[in-house]
């Protein structure tokens, strides 16, 4: 996301700036040398936290904490994967439940478990006692639509994926590259989990025959393609459904000057699927000692409960508090689509091949 979130943001993307340098450091590929006071975070380009949050933790542990952004969060994973021996930095944030499996089978991280991570949510909690992720964050990937398009043509926007293919909305959707971005992978899993290995190529066909749109990465989605968003609006966007997430509208909300009442766009509640966020400490890393205290950090309440409205994201731990803003403007989803990680790893690469000859071809 994150939920991230993400993320962009995870989320959710809209003027959020990294708030450390962005860089490498040390020798080699980049890591904070061994015994250095620098952590180098890698992540997807939707990280953000807090100045004073992070000023925090540098003061109390001692560490400067060094950014480098790798893209959307598919291109920093397979980065990330093509670097592993000489890796950029000491902690990988940003990996997805869509491509955990991914990175663990290609080595990608070292085990360690955090302090706090008694409190993660059960449901969260991944690699039994390997530990070599982290649950950081959590979100729904949904259906987002434009409130004013369908209130001025008088038509009711769309609840679920079966409505997503009804000439009503043909040429109204644009969705990501699921090969290259993760909500368009997380899109493309709720449909196989909603219509099974034998019904989801069948469904992408009536979405192609319907119209949908396919871009490379959310930021293009959302802020260009997108009627409902601020970027969109300035775009003169003509696409009024979007595939973002569940907390998109508190993001439209919050940016807006002056805010609205209400959310301009909405979430088609029936076409959401459950993403989870990881971070990890990275095999080589150089400064494993700094990484450990990061992630110590990304379970600590001042963290979880920074960034809902830094990251637009819902926090993993038992206990973080959640703006108003995200109960009244962007509720997580009641019954999101989920997908066991196991299935996503056995089916995954072959489903994104299909989809990509199905779809783009």
């Amino acid at each position: 996301m994150s939920i991230t979130r993400k993320a962009t943001v995870l989320a959710v993307g809209l003027g959020l700036v990294t708030l450390s340098a962005c860089g490498s450091s040390g020798s080699g590929g980049g890591g904070s040398a061994a015994g250095s006071r620098t952590v180098t975070l890698v992540s997807h380009n939707s990280w953000a936290v807090s100045k004073g949050v992070l000023a925090a933790f540098e003061k109390r542990s001692g560490y400067r904490v060094r950014v480098l952004e790798d893209g959307d969060a598919g291109q920093a994973v397979n980065k990330a994967i093509l670097t592993k021996d000489n890796p950029q930095g000491d902690v990988f944030f940003g990996v997805d439940n869509t491509l955990l499996s991914r990175a663990l089978d290609n080595g990608l991280f070292q085990s360690y478990r955090p302090k706090g991570y008694d409190t993660v949510r059960p449901a969260y909690r991944v690699d039994g006692d390997r530990n070599r992720v982290t649950p950081v964050d959590t979100g729904d990937i949904c259906v987002n639509y434009d409130k004013a398009y369908f209130s001025r043509r008088g038509l009711t926007p769309p609840a679920s994926l079966d409505d997503l293919v009804k000439p009503a909305y043909k040429n109204l959707l644009v969705t990501e590259n699921a090969a290259t971005s993760s909500p368009g992978l997380g899109f493309l899993l709720g449909t196989a989990a909603r219509y099974g290995d034998d019904g989801w190529q069948d469904y992408w066909k009536k979405l192609k025959a319907n119209g949908v749109k396919v871009v490379d990465g959310w930021e293009q989605a959302y802020n260009e393609e997108f009627s409902g968003s601020a970027g969109g609006k300035k775009a003169k966007a003509d696409r009024p459904l979007v595939v973002s997430y569940a907390s998109s509208p508190p993001a439209e909300v919050i940016y807006a000057d002056p805010r609205p009442e209400t959310a301009p766009t909405g979430v088609a509640s029936g076409t959401c699927f459950r993403q989870v966020e990881y971070a990890g400490l990275l095999s080589n890393a150089k400064n494993t000692a700094g990484g450990k205290a990061f992630l110590d950090f990304l379970l600590g309440k001042p963290f979880q409960e920074d960034m809902p409205l830094n990251m637009f994201v819902y926090p993993v731990v038992e206990g973080a508090r959640v703006p108003p803003e995200f109960a009244r403007y962007g509720p997580q989803a009641e019954n999101p689509a989920t997908m066991a990680p196991a299935r996503i790893a056995d089916n995954r690469d072959d489903w994104v091949t299909s989809w990509t000859s199905l779809v783009l071809r």
